[in-house]
């Protein structure tokens, strides 16, 4: 994630600790994304994790193993758990599961598509000590419903945050940006103000499970551009006018190198105190501050790389997965520089970059080559 707000106006923000500061630990005590379940009651196009409205699987992990790894994870240091789907709150056990979280000093946060929140589960949630609720709407009720295969979803979503908010909880806005909904883009940052929603975070599409079938609906590199031109704009002028949000972009870390570029046409010394913030960041965290683990047990390098398993929680606790040196695939992501290929070898935006995604570099025919979401030009990245 590359804090835009934090980076162009200096906003504090409760995750800074988290996004900028050097943790101590020989391995990393990464934020953790459970998808704990595929089930989800919406079909949308570019699900990573290619849910499925299907009945819950018998290997899918049950309340007592999420609560031995909520454990395990709580002792190893990790600073956040984020239950994800599928849809979590298909599970009933859910809040049950926040609670554990929460009750072992774990930071428990929600990613849903905010349809199934009325008034009563967003109570339950609040009460069992959950920090933060994630919203996915793509764009506006027509782009939106489309995008997710459900009638409805768009205002459904819009109540579960003003139910969240109701109770208490903090909400943030999700969108992932295509070649369908960018037009959406200036109206979803209205929504900010018009539905006080306090963050926001813009994904670049990742080419994996269903957003596999639909690559073709990436934005191209003028159109991603013109969206970040956006992005930042919008979250300037908030500032300006006392309307401040937390504003972010996940999945692309080349906007890392667009974000320096743009500041130092308009102000180098925030251009300068943004490019130290950034190196303090690192850039990509797969397999380092990130971490996933899918409805089974796997654990994957982060939540977008289905394709490549690290082990399982069900044999060996995430702790010992997580500290085991001698794996080849997390010693690799874990390199500094990490030993890439093609533009990212010789990219002077590397240090605060580290190569972007990996699963899209995959998807393109090479895990160590070139992301081919990288939107900067040859002249751009040339040292």
């Amino acid at each position: 994630m590359i804090g835009i707000s934090k980076l162009i106006t200096d906003r504090a923000e409760p995750s800074d600790r988290l996004r900028y500061a050097r943790q101590s630990a020989a391995v990393p005590r990464p934020v953790t994304v459970i998808n704990c379940t595929r089930r989800c009651n919406l079909d949308c196009a570019h699900c990573y994790a290619a849910s499925t409205p299907a009945d819950q699987p018998e290997d899918e992990l049950g309340t007592d193993d999420i609560h031995r790894l909520l454990d395990d994870l709580a002792g190893f240091g990790a600073p956040v758990v984020l239950f994800s789907g599928g849809e979590p709150l298909l599970r009933e056990d859910l809040p049950e599961l926040v609670a554990h979280a929460a009750s072992v000093g774990l930071r428990a946060s929600l990613s849903t598509n905010g349809t199934l929140i009325d008034r009563p589960t967003a109570r339950r949630l609040a009460d069992a000590g959950a920090s933060y609720i994630g919203v996915s709407i793509d764009g506006l009720a027509e782009t939106n419903d489309a995008f997710r295969g459900v009638p409805g979803a768009f205002d459904q979503a819009l109540a579960g945050m003003r139910n969240c908010r109701s109770a208490g909880l903090k909400v943030g806005l999700r969108m992932t940006m295509t070649r369908r909904n960018l037009p959406d883009l200036p109206a979803v940052f209205d929504l900010l103000g018009e539905h006080e929603i306090p963050r926001a975070c813009f994904y670049h599409l990742a080419y994996t499970g269903r957003g596999e079938d639909i690559r073709s609906d990436a934005p191209s590199s003028e159109q991603t551009r013109e969206a970040m031109d956006l992005i930042l704009r919008r979250t300037a002028e908030l500032h300006r006018n006392g309307q401040g949000r937390e504003i972010l972009t996940v999945d692309n870390h080349a906007d890392a190198g667009y974000l320096v570029m743009y500041l130092q046409q308009r102000d180098p010394a925030v251009a300068e105190r943004a490019l130290k913030l950034l190196r303090a960041n690192g850039g990509n965290a797969s397999g380092e501050r990130i971490a996933c683990i899918g409805p089974t047990g796997d654990v994957h390098p982060d939540p977008f790389w289905r394709t490549r398993v690290v082990g399982n929680v069900r044999n060996r606790p995430f702790s010992e997965i997580w500290s085991d040196s001698s794996h080849p695939l997390l010693t690799r992501l874990r390199e500094r520089p990490r030993n890439l290929k093609g533009r990212c070898a010789r990219c002077r935006f590397l240090d605060i970059c580290n190569g972007n995604l990996r699963a899209r570099a995959e998807a393109a025919g090479d895990p160590w080559g070139d992301d081919p979401a990288c939107y900067l030009t040859d002249e751009e990245i040339a040292p």
